[in-house]
């Protein structure tokens, strides 16, 4: 009896160490979002006991209302530009860095010291950057390049690649680091395989050091794709969503919706779609890496 119950505890513990987590995630996360998520079918607006079921009607409203439909699309422009233009950024400062330069220590915290910024300020200083007396035109002027200064936030046709633009600034060196990791796990003895057959820099990344470096690129491309769909710090920071409807995400609409329009069963029917446009396209991403790795 003695024997057979050490073996049960040996099996079941840890299993109840993770309950206390597991109850406070449930408590927390998952019972706020299934309430909130039934909220969307109500006509509530935040504040009275009293409300009514509504059904389908906010969802409507949020496929029918233009400035929706139009964070949506930048929602999904600034995310898929953020996501290639970041992980190439990263992949190449990380073979930068992984060569034998002296420097390369150094140059690592120089590339990855923008990521522990707060995003709301780095958000603010590049605004200050980009703002038509700004450091960026005063620079191009200053080298003859006048006629290249622009309101580069003020214009609804550069407002959101200069949000990318201060994404891939501030994340790269967030991706650098993931895939020096990957880089670092190389054998050593592959790639002098690789050179003692004869292959050149470029086939020896193509075909040797890329596929090994398929996890990195899953959890790479997965992370800035989810941190692109849920962008808000950056967006309230540089331009407040404007001109116009230009740099609206999904994420300020909520914003905007609930604490300034008092909109809340509409803002909470959005959250609803942003949440399952990100379960999708990160599962839709995961399946295809998933598929090219095996």
């Amino acid at each position: 009896m003695a024997g057979r119950t050490r073996r049960e505890v040996g099996v079941r513990a840890p299993w109840w160490f993770v309950v206390p987590a597991i109850a406070v995630y449930l408590f927390i996360v998952v019972v706020p979002s299934v309430n909130g998520a039934l909220f969307s079918f109500t006509d509530w607006n935040g504040l009275r006991p009293d409300w009514a079921v509504v059904g389908p009607d906010n969802y409507a409203r949020v496929f029918a209302d233009r400035t929706a439909r139009d964070a949506l699309v930048n929602t999904l422009v600034l995310a898929a530009a953020a996501t290639v233009v970041q992980n190439v950024v990263g992949l190449l400062l990380a073979l930068g860095v992984n060569s034998m330069v002296k420097s390369r220590y150094v140059l690592r915290v120089i590339f990855f010291a923008p990521v522990v910024l707060t995003p709301l300020v780095a958000g603010y200083v590049w605004s200050f950057l980009l703002s038509p007396n700004g450091a960026v035109n005063d620079a191009l002027r200053a080298v003859g390049l006048g006629s290249l200064a622009h309101d580069w936030l003020g214009d609804p046709d550069t407002g959101l690649y200069a949000i990318v633009a201060e994404i891939v600034w501030q994340f790269s060196g967030y991706s650098m680091v993931i895939y020096l990791a990957g880089l670092q796990a190389i054998p050593s003895e592959v790639l002098e395989a690789a050179t003692i057959d004869g292959a050149g820099a470029w086939s020896k990344f193509r075909r040797v050091v890329l596929p090994l470096l398929n996890g990195a690129v899953v959890i790479n491309v997965m992370l800035c794709l989810i941190g692109g769909l849920k962008q808000f710090d950056q967006v309230m920071a540089m331009t407040g969503g404007g001109p116009g409807t230009a740099t609206e995400t999904i994420s300020t609409t909520i914003y905007k919706s609930a604490f300034s329009l008092g909109d809340f069963p509409f803002s909470i029917a959005l959250a609803v779609v942003m949440t399952v446009v990100i379960a999708v396209l990160a599962g839709i991403q995961f399946r295809l890496t998933q598929r090219k790795s095996s």
